[in-house]
């Protein structure tokens, strides 16, 4: 199976940028959008050969999550049950006969870290929802994570310690996923791989010169690692601030 996650930072202006170019050239089994930034009422978009779930932010402009799947799953969940993120439509679960599949849009720390409590009670809700749904068979867990796990993970580690997305506390809570039994991906097919990034500022040319940090993840359960095929990054597409990610799953919809 392909599966794809991308921050489309406005999935309107993605359209416009040549997004179902990219779709139906990869020809993913799911694809998982994070910040589309879009109220229903303002998009009627549903790919051809796909099924389509949107999950909105009350605020306009803001946050919102979508997946498009080619088969219909047994049953969706928006959000986790707490008011605080599914309000701004953080998250969407996909619930086949073999795996769940959820994605997410973790909170923006912040300049000066001034949402990090409201990031931290996120991380520990959704560490706790993906745990429980563990137990039951395989997780598979991407999206836009905001945060870049180790120093590998970004350009610049030394000048970035302690911002948003890079502060000890939230490499500390990603740390904590991992701990309850789940593995990032890409780090299992390419533990050492250097200068591979999902995000770049749109500052200072940042993406030419590929001053970027890996913020977008696939993760599963430690226990399906041999289910790995391969992890991706799409680091030649274009149409947001953030590339694909893709996660290539030895498993079926069964």
């Amino acid at each position: 199976m392909k599966l794809i996650s991308w921050n489309v930072n406005g999935l309107r202006a993605c359209l416009e940028r040549g997004f179902d170019d990219f779709l139906h050239k990869e020809s993913p089994d799911i694809i998982a959008l994070q910040e589309i930034k879009v109220q229903p009422e303002q998009l009627n978009y549903v790919p051809e050969g796909y099924h389509a779930w949107y999950f909105s932010a009350q605020k306009k402009g803001y946050s919102g999550t979508a997946v498009f799947a080619k088969k219909q799953p047994e049953s969706v969940r928006f959000g986790i049950g707490d008011d605080r993120f599914d309000a701004e439509g953080r998250t969407i679960s996909l619930f086949y006969p073999g795996f769940a599949f959820v994605t997410a849009y973790a909170p923006n720390a912040q300049e000066g870290l001034k949402r990090l409590d409201f990031r931290t009670n996120f991380e520990n809700a959704i560490r706790t929802y993906l745990t429980d749904l563990a137990k039951n068979g395989p997780v598979i867990y991407c999206g836009d994570l905001n945060v870049a796990h180790q120093e590998i993970d970004l350009k610049n580690p030394g000048p970035n310690r302690g911002n948003a997305g890079f502060s000890d506390e939230e490499r500390a809570l990603f740390s904590s996923l991992l701990d309850a039994g789940f593995v990032d991906t890409f780090r299992v097919k390419y533990p050492d791989l250097v200068g591979a990034y999902s995000w770049w500022s749109y500052r200072f040319r940042a993406r030419e010169h590929n001053a970027g940090w890996r913020i977008d993840y696939f993760l599963v359960r430690a226990q399906d690692r041999e289910h790995i095929h391969d992890a991706l990054i799409y680091n030649n597409v274009f149409g947001s601030d953030h590339c694909p990610v893709g996660l290539l799953w030895e498993g079926t919809w069964n």
